[in-house]
């Protein structure tokens, strides 16, 4: 089943390599959509996929105490695990607001050690538990799993391949988005399938399916992980290192997944702003830390009520409707990309072609769209739970959208963009050096220091430049005088103890600033102005 859903997020990811190396900006299926089909297309795939952000920061916040119950046995179930995950929602909610921002050495660190893990929790299962001929027997088609239900199972595995969102969504960060995003899906690819596999293996050898259910799904529902630990035979001094190992990276993974789903909302939720597709208000800036904050308090509040029930496997399934549905429109708005805009050059183009009536369209955007679409039929079919709050959640937004554009006096299908200023150059100013400035009655060590880091960016310089205050009456060409030789003296000591065994040049100057109360008007000070520059610092 897991391989199933693998080779239909083979597909989608593809998708997705195309669409975001085309077209980098933020809002994945939502932008390929607006460029795609129009405005209100777009609007649907982007609400779906807040609709996707919430739960995820819902389910990841749910589970991170169960796996920290290893340690405190109350946050294993209610309230405690509802409890635990509302204050991880808070907290992080309030670090977004006030700027933080995702650490990329912490999460490649951390992305390295889970992948590791469940490397050598398919090493271990290999050698402790493996057995091929349980696998074969504990599963009939038709039977064990029924048909609908695995349909329907494939729908709810590919919860697990949905970060492909995000590698999109992060595309316009990319130096260079047309080799970039198709060589981070790509790597994603192999590494998830590769993983996903092999534990699936290990889980249901270890856990095998008995009259038609496994206690992965019943006792170990919610850390299932740990449950795969629990059943390799391990003695008990190695099972409780491991289990202690393993509870704390997955609820520190699931922390991190719970902040990215925060971040991917808000900047979700400001590019469907920009775009006028929702209020102003949900992408309005905080004014002192610039950071959407009314859009990450409200989705972050409708995450913490869906989780208040306790019912992670009804939010997986709503996950699963917001999921397919957005996969789904991703795989039209790239077919119909091939065909609105032929001739256009693509800095990626997926493998595979079809010709219909003449058109050459993506083969594996259509064999994905077409197992996407029958997913979330599937899914809404057969839960009715779940098509009246999916269908409702997309109701209420479309009410809201047509409200709002009303309002604005637009139509509903126009592209409209809000104006935000251009910055001055598009590219970081280069420099060849870092003047820093002082008057002669202060020195500020804080200052040097941001220069120092300034400059190491690329081994540049500092220069030092003291002002003095001097009488007009002094001639132009006048040798400096004690107070200006102890400026600069003072300057080039100050810098010798900031430059204590730092390398690059430090040099100290000292200008003439003529400010005496009793001074020249502005145009005749300026004649005036002059620069005497001390001897270099050593």
């Amino acid at each position: 089943m897991f391989l199933i859903a693998g080779g239909l997020f083979a597909l989608t990811a593809k998708t997705y390599a195309e669409g975001a190396a085309m077209f980098p900006e933020a809002g994945g299926s939502s932008s390929f959509a607006r460029h795609a089909f129009n405005e209100l297309v777009s609007f649907v795939a982007g609400w779906a996929l807040c609709l996707d952000y919430i739960l995820t920061i819902a389910i990841s916040a749910f589970f991170v105490p169960h796996y920290l119950g290893a340690f405190f046995p109350a946050l294993k179930h209610g309230p405690g695990d509802v409890i635990g995950g509302i204050i991880v929602i808070a907290i992080l909610a309030g670090l977004n607001i006030r700027g933080l921002g995702e650490s990329a050495k912490l999460n490649f660190f951390l992305a390295i050690m889970d992948l590791g893990t469940q490397l050598l929790l398919v090493v271990l299962g290999v050698i402790l538990v493996f057995n091929p001929s349980l696998l074969i027997h504990q599963v009939h088609l038709g039977t064990t799993p029924k048909w609908s239900e695995l349909i329907f199972a494939v729908s709810l595995a590919m919860v697990a391949y949905t970060g492909i969102e995000t590698v999109s969504n992060m595309a316009e960060e990319a130096r260079d988005p047309g080799r970039d995003v198709p060589k981070a899906v790509n790597l994603v690819l192999i590494a998830v399938l590769g993983v996903y596999a092999g534990i699936t293996v290990v889980a249901l050898s270890a856990l095998p399916v008995v009259h038609g259910t496994t206690t992965l799904g019943t006792v170990y529902e919610n850390d299932p992980v740990l449950g795969i630990v629990a059943h390799f035979g391990l003695s008990p001094g190695l099972f409780h290192i491991l289990r202690a190992y393993v509870g704390i990276l997955a609820a520190t993974i699931l922390f991190i997944a719970t902040n990215a789903g925060i971040i991917g909302v808000s900047r979700l939720v400001y590019s469907m702003g920009l775009h006028r597709q929702v209020p102003d208000r949900l992408r309005q800036l905080h004014p002192k830390f610039s950071t959407p904050w009314i859009g990450i308090l409200v989705f972050g509040v409708i995450a913490c009520l869906t989780m208040i029930p306790g019912k992670a496997t009804f939010l997986g399934n709503i996950y699963a409707f917001g999921a397919m549905l957005s996969f789904t429109i991703a795989h039209l708005a790239v077919i119909k990309l091939r065909t609105k805009y032929p001739d256009v050059e693509r800095p990626y183009t997926g493998p595979g072609k079809l010709r219909i009536r003449g058109r050459e369209l993506p083969l594996f955007a259509v064999l994905g769209g077409l197992g996407t679409a029958i997913a979330w039929v599937t899914v809404t079919a057969l839960h009715v739970d779940v098509a009246a709050v999916g269908l409702s959640w997309l109701a209420i937004g479309i009410f809201v959208y047509i409200v709002y554009r009303r309002r604005q006096g637009l139509d509903l299908t126009s592209t409209v963009k809000v104006a935000i200023p251009r910055p001055v150059i598009d590219t970081e100013a280069e420099y060849e050096s870092v003047l820093v400035a002082f008057d002669g009655s202060g020195f500020d060590p804080d200052v040097l220091s941001t220069a120092e880091r300034l400059a190491a960016r690329r081994a540049r310089g500092i220069h030092v430049i003291v002002t003095i205050t001097v009488p007009y009456s002094s001639p132009i060409g006048a040798a400096p005088g004690p107070r200006d030789r102890d400026a600069a003296a003072g300057a080039q000591r100050r810098v010798t103890v900031r430059q204590d065994a730092r390398d690059g040049p430090h040099r100290a100057a000292v200008p003439r600033d003529h400010r005496d109360p009793q001074s020249p008007p502005a145009r005749d000070r300026a004649e005036l102005s002059r620069c005497r520059r001390a001897p270099a610092a050593p």
